[in-house]
């Protein structure tokens, strides 16, 4: 990290942010993207909160985020020479990757499917929360209410969702784009754009 000050460096509300994550907490952070709404991947009770917040379909999975890609990398099943290329080139970044996921990733975040989307957001304030949550991913989605825009400032957050989360983190100057990401499937070892968003992808 360059030095960002934050709450974050206060170690005893880490110790607390970890016990509230660990009993059902959902946040809202900054991301390079777009705003984001998040808890802890193993939590259903948080993950359905997640889904009482926005009022979302429950057919639609969360996407599972970290500062690493290697703290993801136990979620899915080993990615294909292009997907290996994809995070190489792409993360971190707008790039989500949704590749078939592993025995660790619980039903209820992706709603019953096989698969799972993987992302690493480049942006400082959000590299430092996982980097004190322990285990360091979170389950996550974008932090608004379903059918409405996606929060591009901390105001816009706090005011779509702030009432009903447990925390939303000031950014700290560390500003999102305002833009989604691009969305994209492996298969095998090919790929399709489920979303085109900020990434153009170029191979």
């Amino acid at each position: 990290m360059s030095g960002l000050k934050t709450i974050l460096d206060e170690n005893s509300y880490v110790n607390e942010l970890n016990n509230k994550l660990k009993n059902g907490a959902v946040i809202a952070f900054v991301t390079d993207t777009v705003w984001g709404l998040g808890c802890l991947p193993d939590n259903k009770q948080a993950v359905d909160k997640i889904y009482e917040i926005k009022d979302r379909d429950r057919s639609k999975p969360l996407i599972l985020m970290s500062n690493s890609i290697n703290s993801l990398l136990p979620y899915v099943k080993p990615l294909p020479p292009l997907g290996i290329r994809l995070a190489e080139k792409y993360f971190p970044g707008a790039l989500t990757i949704v590749s078939e996921k592993s025995n660790k990733t619980p039903d209820f975040i992706t709603s019953n499917k096989n698969t799972v989307g993987i992302r690493v957001p480049n942006n400082e304030f959000f590299s430092k929360l996982c980097s004190i949550i322990d285990g360091g991913v979170l389950a996550t989605t974008s932090a608004n209410l379903s059918n409405h825009p996606s929060s591009k400032t901390y105001e816009q957050a706090v005011n779509s969702i702030g009432a009903l989360t447990d925390t939303v983190f000031e950014d700290y100057g560390c500003k999102c784009l305002g833009h989604e990401s691009t969305v994209i499937l492996l298969t095998d070892n090919n790929y399709k754009i489920l979303r085109q968003g900020a990434v153009v992808v170029d191979f």
